[in-house]
């Protein structure tokens, strides 16, 4: 949508904008939905197990192949690898380890080598649902959460269950096994996919059509000055700056709220995403908490709500497992491996690793600030039953306020690097190294430098 004024904007926005998107997003993924729907039925039949795998296979490669088309041959070779691995080193009791590394050599190699960048990087989702189910079932099988290596059409199902192939998120075997039983369908169930449905789409709503123009049209801060191309106001000083980047940071942020409540949709349509307690049974998958992350208590918590089963896996297989090198040791290990997880690409390294730092930092001060205050100003918020002495007074919430502004900032830098042009550098990684830096550089590396000054502070004060 070009630039027009305010009034000519939302007169063009609901046939211009609104009504393309949701279109075409449900022209995208409804025989996804379809499947998935399949698949949930076929698992109320009481069929014999290994049919219910035989269909959830078929389903998960009819759907591979509906958006990759032939390259879909790449994520079967990575499972067929991960499988391979897991019965040769049956009786090992180090799999988990080893077959990280060995993932994560294949999916370097295929960046590199084995393919194009542009079509590796369409399947990199699936491929890394893929990856994290398997290390995850070699891990388990380790720590005899998992019994036994489970049969290759048990696995199959397991890795291409449809409600989770293309979108995710990662369930465990444990979580498969049991949706596999197939539960009756209900209103709760139903109530559940609908509302993550709609979520999705005013998400997807979101990302394309409001946070683009959020400063120049819905919140005109500075009037009409900002109706312009944003080649033209990306110079027009330090606030247009910042305004600018938070437009960019909004829409990728609700452009990973809407897979991730797309994901809930197929996940929940399929029969997964639900706990079960005695006879009490809830359709409660949650795969993002966006507000949580737009009005962050810290970066902490933002880290772990920005993808709940992906910040579990992370935690349980990759964060404990190196725990034993120290807690800052593991913080690195588990943000280089969710680097590597995601590509080779810079932006997404920089900002994974910069991340890393910005969380520890946070942790370590806000903890070293707690026990000198004897505050609740941790970076998690306190239990009820905490021992600190000052819970609630106005200097305790005004420090948890500095710190939730700081967190918005750390967003506000870390997400200027993801915008629109960047899925236009995929081949050139030269481009985006040069684009992130750029990004960077006009907001002063501002982030980076407020990280430092924390932990000169937290050592200070230690």
């Amino acid at each position: 949508m070009g630039a027009f004024s305010r009034q000519k904007f939302f007169q063009e926005l609901a046939h211009g904008c609104l009504l393309p998107t949701a279109q075409q997003g449900l022209e995208q993924v409804w025989q996804l939905l379809v499947i998935c729907l399949l698949c949930r039925l076929l698992w109320m039949l009481g069929l014999p197990s290994f049919v219910k795998h035989l269909g959830t296979v078929a389903g998960g490669f009819y759907t591979l192949y509906l958006f990759f088309e032939l390259h879909m041959i790449w994520v079967v070779l990575l499972s067929l690898l991960c499988y391979l691995f897991l019965f040769l080193c049956r009786h090992s009791t180090i799999r988990g380890t080893f077959l990280s590394i060995t993932v994560l050599i294949y999916l370097l190699l295929g960046e590199l080598h084995m393919m194009d960048t542009t079509n590796w990087h369409k399947m990199r989702g699936s491929q890394m649902v893929v990856a994290m189910k398997a290390i995850s079932l070699a891990f388990d099988l380790d720590r005899g959460v998992v019994t036994s290596v489970p049969s290759p059409i048990e696995f199959m199902g397991y890795i291409y269950f449809v409600g989770t192939v293309i979108f995710g998120p990662w369930i465990s075997f444990n979580s498969y096994m049991e949706a596999l039983e197939g539960r009756k369908l209900s209103f709760s169930w139903l109530f559940k996919v609908s509302l993550s449905w709609i979520k999705s789409q005013i998400c997807l709503v979101i990302s394309n059509c409001v946070a683009p123009y959020l400063f120049p049209y819905f919140i005109p801060v500075y009037g009409d000055k900002l109706l312009r191309s944003k080649k033209k106001r990306k110079i027009r000083g330090t606030a247009a700056k910042w305004l600018l980047a938070y437009e960019n940071t909004m829409s990728f942020h609700f452009s990973n709220y809407f897979v991730g409540y797309l994901s809930e949709t197929t996940t929940t349509l399929a029969g997964g995403g639900f706990t079960e307690e005695k006879e009490n049974l809830k359709w409660d998958m949650t795969v993002s908490k966006p507000l949580s992350v737009e009005f962050p208590r810290s970066m902490v918590e933002v880290v772990t709500s920005w993808n709940l089963p992906m910040s579990r896996f992370l935690h349980t297989y990759v964060f404990k497992s190196a725990l034993k090198f120290g807690t800052f040791s593991a913080i690195m290990v588990t943000y280089t491996a969710s680097a590597l997880l995601h590509g080779l690409s810079f932006h997404l390294g920089a900002v994974l690793i910069s991340l890393g730092f910005i969380t520890y930092i946070e942790h370590v001060l806000r903890k070293r600030l707690a026990v000198i205050f004897n505050a609740c100003i941790l970076s998690k918020k306190c239990q009820p039953t905490c021992t600190h002495r000052n819970k609630k007074g106005l200097w305790v919430y005004m420090i948890n306020i500095v710190f939730s502004a700081l967190a918005i900032m750390h967003l506000t830098y870390l997400g200027s690097v993801f915008n629109s042009s960047v899925d236009y550098m995929e081949e050139d990684e030269d481009d985006i190294t040069h684009h992130t830096i750029q990004k960077w550089s006009e907001l002063s590396w501002t982030s980076h430098w407020v990280t430092f000054g924390c932990w000169i502070s937290y050592r200070l004060i230690l």
